[in-house]
């Protein structure tokens, strides 16, 4: 724990924004950590943040006794074990609140509607509201996929630089879910140019034979996280998609709305 010579009058600032400035520090670290892959030192903290390196050594003391970051071997610091557990309550909080918004895109679109993260290397489901069509799709929340293969994962990735797209591809490989799914970064890089080009990304095919998907981002959002629908490729056609996706555009806009203003309730 800090000691506390000048724990305690740092702890009773007050920051402009009325806060506690102990506590803003600190959760700007943990997010300047995240920003830098998770592990980081002193001197790149104090560099990125501006804060003395006194302030942070005092603040990483007391997170690490804490939990929420750890010590390594190498004398950096890393983000620790129990912003897991924070980090899981969130994403499933994310998806309640998007519930009402994927609801408003069923009763759109006529399709199953749904909610996606990327959580690492991967790409998770934490929300969903079916279609009430009897032939409808259906995937499990918690359900965990690669990005290659589908809408949401392209929607997720398309502004990530493309050192960092490979370098994931490296890490997962690209398996093929069907004969349409892309297999090469090359192929997946110009198919994330497309999402750029054209402001939403498709799966056509490419996870499930018969199944046509239409993904977009949710802009600033505070994790990365995607909406999309899905359907029948007999329903979700070219036609279709030119009336679906202005509907997804706009659902994603508000729902970034509601997710920055949820933030600064009192």
């Amino acid at each position: 724990m800090p000691t506390s010579d000048a724990s305690t009058t740092d702890a009773a600032k007050s920051a402009p924004t009325g806060g506690v400035q102990s506590l803003e520090r600190a959760f700007d670290l943990l997010e300047r950590m995240a920003d830098a892959g998770g592990e980081v030192g002193l001197s790149e903290l104090s560099a990125s943040s501006g804060l003395p390196l006194p302030t942070i050594h005092r603040l990483m003391r007391t997170l690490v006794a804490c939990g929420y970051v750890r010590q390594q071997p190498n004398r950096r610091y890393a983000l620790g074990p129990r912003l897991i557990r924070l980090g899981e309550s969130a994403s499933r909080l994310l998806g309640t609140w998007a519930r009402p918004y994927l609801a408003r895109l069923v009763e759109e679109t006529g399709e199953t509607a749904n909610m996606a993260l990327l959580d690492g290397d991967e790409v998770v489901y934490v929300a969903q509201v079916p279609s009430k069509h009897s032939m409808r799709m259906f995937t499990e929340v918690g359900r965990r996929v690669l990005p290659h293969s589908t809408g949401v994962g392209k929607a997720l990735l398309a502004y990530t630089p493309a050192e960092e797209v490979r370098a994931l591809l490296g890490r997962t490989g690209m398996p093929a879910a069907t004969e349409k799914t892309l297999t090469t970064p090359e192929g997946f890089l110009d198919a994330l140019e497309d999402v750029r080009q054209a402001g939403y990304a498709v799966d056509d095919n490419e996870q499930e034979i018969g199944v046509r998907c239409l993904a977009v981002s949710v802009p600033e959002s505070p994790t990365a996280a995607a909406i999309s629908i899905s359907g029948p490729a007999g329903r979700v056609t070219e036609a279709a998609t030119e009336k679906i996706v202005p509907i997804l555009q706009q659902v994603a806009r508000e729902l970034s709305v509601a997710l920055a203003s949820s933030g600064h309730s009192a």
